[in-house]
């Protein structure tokens, strides 16, 4: 389940997109923010108490602060497509090189937590479904080959496994892989925090938004 579930997630959401062909990516605004709910309060209830208890705080908080930035940077190339905005030119036929290698090291990271902790599985996949929902509507909509769009999504698909697959098989102290994973709930907390910001739409009061991000929150708890 850890290596096979993060990749279908992706794969059937390319061939969902592929065969319905939906149009607007602002439909899957409410399970964008159910995700972004999600992924925080599991970060919160099962990273954090985790990586405190096997390093200095002060230390896990310099990493946390890391992997925030870390994913500041890997924005400046893949322009949002973590939080469902891909902003790279549609009417280009050029494999979107700099949006793969930033999406691939931000799903990288996200698979060295699973290893250890099962539940953020779940997190992973709520948050990856609907990134490769939109991710897929850009590559069918764009002038990028389809087998040059396939190759970019099961490569893709492959990168949270592969994370998995490391952490599994190398062999860190607890301090090391405490400092990694504090690394990633840094990406985590920004990432959540910017997919809960945006689908608050102007600021406006929107009850089904609220609704299904109490709802995720209250799933990640008896999770």
């Amino acid at each position: 389940m850890t290596y096979t579930l993060p990749i279908l997630s992706v794969l059937l959401s390319f061939l969902f997109v592929y065969i319905a062909k939906p149009k607007k990516k602002e439909n899957f605004k409410l399970l964008l923010a159910f995700s972004g709910a999600f992924l925080l309060a599991l970060t919160l209830f099962e990273l954090f108490p985790e990586v405190y208890k096997h390093a200095n705080s002060k230390t896990i908080g310099v990493f946390v602060m890391l992997g925030i930035l870390l994913q500041i940077f890997l924005e400046f190339f893949s322009k949002g497509a973590e939080h469902g905005h891909v902003h790279v030119e549609k009417d280009s036929s050029k494999f979107p090189w700099l949006l793969f290698i930033s999406l691939s090291i931000h799903s990288l990271l996200e698979g060295v937590p699973i290893e250890h902790n099962h539940t953020m599985l779940y997190g992973i996949l709520i948050h990856k479904i609907p990134i490769a929902i939109i991710l897929s509507i850009f590559l069918v909509e764009s002038k990028i080959k389809l087998l040059s769009a396939i190759f970019f999504i099961v490569l893709f698909a492959l990168m949270t496994p592969i994370g998995s697959f490391i952490a599994a098989n190398f062999e860190l102290s607890q301090e090391y892989y405490a400092l990694i994973n504090a690394l990633v709930i840094g990406v985590f907390l920004h990432i959540s925090t910017v997919i809960l910001f945006e689908s608050s739409e102007g600021h406006k009061f929107n009850l089904r938004k609220v609704l299904v991000i109490a709802i995720g929150i209250l799933i990640a708890y008896i999770l």
